[in-house]
């Protein structure tokens, strides 16, 4: 089936999220998304029944109001989208204005979805006080009412029943998995500089993230990360240490926008690391990253 994506939103797994799905083992209890997002792969999973049970978590709160919206009053949350929409007009930048100062107010999940429709690229950005603060994109409307309710209805039959929603720190939610549940954690870009990014109300620091994922480890959990990538010969991110023992799988993600406008031929891979536990599993050898496979057959040929 055409998989249903009711929240637009930069950096969703959802072009991948096939490619993904390769490596789910063959029984999932829950599958635990704990930096949710758009949800692309608890929706792309449920749309495959690759689970049992579906946990979404984020620490946006406005964001997982509006997935309790979708799943629960699906089409209270369409008419009031369609409410917004029908009332844009002429000056359409000084409606998106009052609907973005309302919402900061007041953290409606319509509001919220009306935004993240019309915002520049479908991405987030908020201000130091943790507003909303992206600007719209004029050369478009937003999805058409009919559009979106076709999306929020249809991702609601896929999760209702059968999904918990959670606004909490992702530490405390991989703490609940058992080892028959997946975890699939697409973080924040990494917080390696100690900077804010404002894209995100919190930055996940690369030594804890480290951390949780050793006592995933010894837990014997299994998990997948989306982490770092690379372009041409641009490293994307800080790789993942060797010591957590992790198997690499590289994915296309297609060809690099920036570098084509810069007039190169260049596609964007991007890391797909398993736990130990699920490489198990899946009766996977355990991988290296491509220049570590370069390195080890240069040592080879001196040989």
């Amino acid at each position: 089936m055409k998989v249903p994506h009711p929240i637009p939103y930069q950096g969703s797994k959802r072009n991948l999220a096939n490619a993904i799905l390769d490596y789910f083992p063959e029984h999932v209890d829950t599958l635990i998304e704990p930096f949710a997002g758009s949800a692309a792969m608890t929706l792309a999973a449920a749309a495959r029944n690759a689970a049992s049970h579906y946990l979404i978590s984020d620490l946006n709160k406005p964001l997982v109001d509006l997935w309790r919206a979708i799943i629960h009053s699906p089409d209270k949350l369409a008419k009031q989208y369609e409410q917004l929409w029908n009332a844009q007009h002429d000056d359409r930048r000084e409606y998106y204005d009052q609907v973005r100062d309302e919402f900061n107010r007041d953290g409606k999940p319509d509001h919220f979805l009306y935004l993240l429709a019309r915002c520049v690229k479908a991405s987030v950005r908020y201000n130091a006080s943790g507003e909303f603060n992206q600007s719209p994109d004029n050369r478009r409307m937003g999805s058409l009412p009919e559009t979106m309710r076709q999306q929020i209805l249809g991702a609601s039959h896929l999760l209702r029943g059968k999904t918990k929603i959670a606004c909490l720190d992702y530490k405390e939610v991989v703490a609940q998995a058992t080892t028959d549940d997946l975890i699939y954690l697409d973080p924040p870009y990494q917080g390696v500089c100690g900077s804010r990014d404002p894209r995100y109300l919190k930055s996940v620091l690369f030594d804890e993230f480290v951390e949780v994922l050793e006592t995933l480890n010894f837990r014997n959990i299994s998990y997948l990360v989306s982490y770092d990538g690379w372009t041409g010969e641009k490293e994307h991110g800080r790789r993942l240490p060797e010591r957590l023992r992790l198997h690499l799988v590289e994915l296309k993600a297609g060809r690099s926008s920036q570098a084509t406008l810069l007039g190169r031929d260049e596609v964007t891979v991007e890391s797909l690391y398993l736990s130990p536990a699920l490489a198990e599993k899946l009766n996977l050898r355990r991988s290296y990253p491509r220049k570590t496979v370069e390195q080890l057959a240069f040592l080879e040929a001196k040989r």
